[in-house]
Parts: structure tokens; C-alpha cells; sequence
């Protein structure tokens, strides 16, 4: 049994409070940018993010749609198939992104645009291409909760699409507003 000195005393105290602070200060970085308050909680519970690249000039692209998503280590995932154009403003070097984060239906409707989504918590993004297979047995997992009617059909088209690189994941991280 080791004695008590004041070297290990003020060691321990230290970890003990820093700790629960450090990780505070971690989940708080992580947040940066978002827009909207309980939007991280929104992210938690969304089926849903519907997504905007933004062009050079900061205006929102005339491209927007409703995704299958997963809030990982800080930053939503999808997987896109290469010629969507999610992937394709990306490649072309459009990397900001605007998404909303609920489920207020399909954004293209039979009958005109449903722009309801806009009221929805928001956050401004920076996207980029995501290359670990890590990553994707990740989305797959979440995929699982999430959808698990829907993942049993697309979870091997998924898988062999990202393998031939005709599917891309793509992160969408927070920038600061």
C-alpha cells in the first residue's frame, strides 16, 4: 500500500477535477458552430439532415435533399453514391455545406419545393471525403438503429459501392458560424 505524499495528493485532485472538465471543454469544441441550441440533441434523435452545399460566395447551392445520416465523433456521415451531387460539389470544390437537422418531409414533392425543413435547427459545415472502412462499419452500425427495416437492402449495396469507390462517405463537420 502506497502512502499518501502530497505529490500523489495533488496529482489525484487534479485528475479528479480536470478531468470532468477537460471533457467538458472537449464536447463544447466539438459543437463550435452550431447554429442552433439542442441542435447536438437533435443529431442524437434525426432520421434526417437535409443538405445545401454552399457556393464560393457563401449562398446556398439550388441543390438540397433529405439524407440518411449518423452523428459521428463530431460530424455528420453519409454515404452518396460518386455521381450525386452531394459528392460531385464536393469534388468540384465546394466543401461547405449548410445542413437542418428533423424530419418535415421529402424536400421535393410532386407538387413544388417543401422548404419546411428551414425551420429546423442548422449548422454551417466543412465536408470532406472520408476514406476508412472504420468509418463505414460505423455508419452501418448506426444505420442499424436507425433504419432497421430500410438498412437490409442497402447495407451490402452500401458496402460493395465504397469498396469500387461508386459510393463515397462524406463527414460534414461544424465550422464557427
Amino acid at each position: 500500500m502506497q502512502t499518501l505524499d502530497r505529490r500523489r495528493f495533488l496529482g489525484a485532485l487534479l485528475a479528479t477535477v480536470a478531468t470532468p472538465l477537460m471533457a467538458r471543454a472537449a464536447r463544447a469544441a466539438g459543437n463550435e458552430g452550431l447554429k442552433s441550441p439542442g441542435i447536438v440533441a437533435s443529431l442524437e434523435k434525426s432520421p434526417y439532415i437535409y443538405v445545401s452545399p454552399l457556393k464560393k460566395d457563401g449562398q446556398e447551392s439550388t441543390c438540397h435533399g433529405e439524407v440518411w445520416f449518423a452523428w459521428i465523433d463530431g460530424a455528420a456521415v453519409i454515404i452518396t453514391a460518386r455521381d450525386r451531387w452531394k459528392a460531385r460539389s464536393l469534388a468540384s470544390g465546394l466543401d461547405r455545406a449548410r445542413l437542418w437537422v428533423g424530419d418535415y418531409g421529402r424536400w421535393k414533392q410532386l407538387v413544388g419545393r417543401n422548404e419546411d425543413f428551414r425551420k429546423a435547427p442548422s449548422m454551417d459545415t466543412r465536408a470532406r471525403f472520408v476514406k476508412e472502412p472504420a468509418v463505414l462499419d460505423q455508419l452501418i452500425a448506426a444505420y442499424e438503429k436507425k433504419y432497421p427495416a430500410e438498412i437490409r437492402s442497402w447495407r451490402e449495396k452500401f458496402r460493395t459501392g465504397f469498396a469500387s469507390g461508386e459510393r463515397v462517405l462524406i463527414a460534414y463537420q461544424p465550422i464557427q458560424a
